[in-house]
C-alpha cells in the first residue's frame, strides 16, 4: 500500500477509480482503518463516476503512530473538558483535517467531495469550515457537532465499548470481542451477517492493531472542543446522514450538525445505527451521489430515507 508525507508524518492511502473522474474522499471513524470502508460501497462510488481515495488517519492502520506519547488519561481529560480547563494532546481535530488536506495535496486534487462517518465526519466538518475551497459537497454521517449537553452512548453501547477482551493475545478471541462491539452498536434493523462481520474484524486486526491510537484519537477530539462556531461558518452544500436508532452518537447528534450548519439536509435512515451495514449500500450510494451532483429533489430520494 502506498504511504505519502504530509505535515510531517507518513500517511498511508489508496486510491479506487479513474483519476480524471469526480474526486471523492472518504474518511472513517474512530479507530478504524480504511479497510473499514465496505468494498461493495467503495466499488458503488467507482462505477458511479467517482475517484475514491482513502487514507488511514494518523495512530491508525498503517500511518504514523504517536507511540512515545502513550495511552492518555482520557477520564481525567473528559473530566477537564466538563471543567471548561484545557486538555493537552498532541494534535487536535485541525491537525488531522490538514492531514486530509494533505492527501489531496500530494495527489494534485484541487477540490473534492467529503464524505466522513464519526469522526471522520468531525474532521470533514473542520476541513470544510477551515478550507472551503477545497471542498465541493460535505456528507457528515453519524457525526455530531460536540455540543455540551447532547446525548451520550446508550448503556449497552458504553458497556460493549469498555469491556476488556478475555486474551489480548489470541487472534479468534480479539475478534469475537470486536464483532460483539460492532454487534452493539450496529443497525438494528440491518444486522450485519455474522460471518461477513468476524471475517472483516480479523482482517483489520490481522493488519494493524493500536489500542493506545485510538485513545490519542479520542484526546484530540476532547481537547478540540465543539464545532458549534465553525458549523455555523461552513457555506459548502451539506448533507447529514444519521441512523434514528444510533446507539453510540444518537439522532440528537446528527439533528444538532444539520440546524448549525446554514441550508444543511438532514436525512434520517430509520433502524440504522452506527455503522454501514450491506442493506443500505445502495441507498447510501443513491444518497451521497445526489447530493454530489445536486440533484437531491425530495421525489427522487428513495423511500428508505425521511426528509426532516
Amino acid at each position: 500500500m502506498p504511504n505519502l508525507t504530509a505535515n510531517g508524518i507518513s500517511i498511508a492511502y489508496e486510491t479506487a477509480g479513474d483519476p480524471k473522474g469526480i474526486p471523492l474522499l472518504l474518511m472513517m471513524g474512530l479507530g478504524m482503518q480504511l479497510t473499514a470502508w465496505p468494498d461493495d460501497f467503495v466499488d458503488g462510488l467507482v462505477e458511479l463516476g467517482y475517484y475514491v481515495i482513502r487514507f488511514d488517519h494518523r495512530d491508525c492502520g498503517l500511518s504514523t503512530k504517536f507511540d512515545t506519547d502513550g495511552t492518555p488519561k482520557l477520564a481525567l481529560a473528559w473530566l477537564l473538558s466538563r471543567l471548561r480547563l484545557p486538555v493537552r494532546s498532541r494534535y487536535r481535530l485541525d491537525d488531522m483535517a490538514a492531514d486530509a488536506l494533505g492527501v489531496l495535496n500530494a495527489l494534485g486534487v484541487a477540490r473534492a467531495h467529503i464524505v466522513g462517518v464519526s469522526m471522520g465526519g468531525m474532521i470533514g466538518q473542520v476541513l470544510t469550515a477551515r478550507h472551503p475551497g477545497r471542498v465541493r459537497t460535505l456528507a457528515s454521517i453519524m457525526s455530531t457537532s460536540g455540543r455540551r449537553g447532547l446525548p451520550g452512548p446508550t448503556p449497552a453501547a458504553r458497556a460493549a465499548l469498555t469491556r476488556r477482551p478475555p486474551d489480548t493475545t489470541d487472534l479468534e478471541q480479539l475478534a469475537a470481542h470486536g464483532a460483539a462491539i460492532f454487534r452493539a452498536i450496529g443497525s438494528p434493523a440491518y444486522p450485519t451477517p455474522e460471518k461477513l462481520l468476524r471475517q472483516r474484524v480479523a482482517a483489520a486486526m490481522r493488519r494493524n492493531v493500536c489500542p493506545a491510537g485510538l485513545a490519542r484519537q479520542m484526546l484530540a477530539i476532547i481537547a478540540s472542543g465543539d464545532r458549534v462556531a465553525l458549523l455555523k461558518q461552513i457555506e459548502r452544500p451539506t448533507l447529514v446522514i444519521h441512523g434514528a436508532a444510533d446507539p453510540l452518537v444518537p439522532l440528537a447528534c446528527g439533528v444538532d450538525t444539520a440546524r448549525l450548519v446554514p441550508d444543511a439536509r438532514l436525512e434520517v435512515i430509520e433502524g440504522m445505527g452506527h455503522d454501514l451495514p450491506p442493506q443500505l449500500i445502495e441507498r447510501l450510494l443513491a444518497l451521497i451521489d445526489q447530493h454530489a451532483r445536486g440533484k437531491m429533489a425530495p421525489d427522487n430520494l428513495p423511500r428508505l430515507f425521511e426528509k426532516q
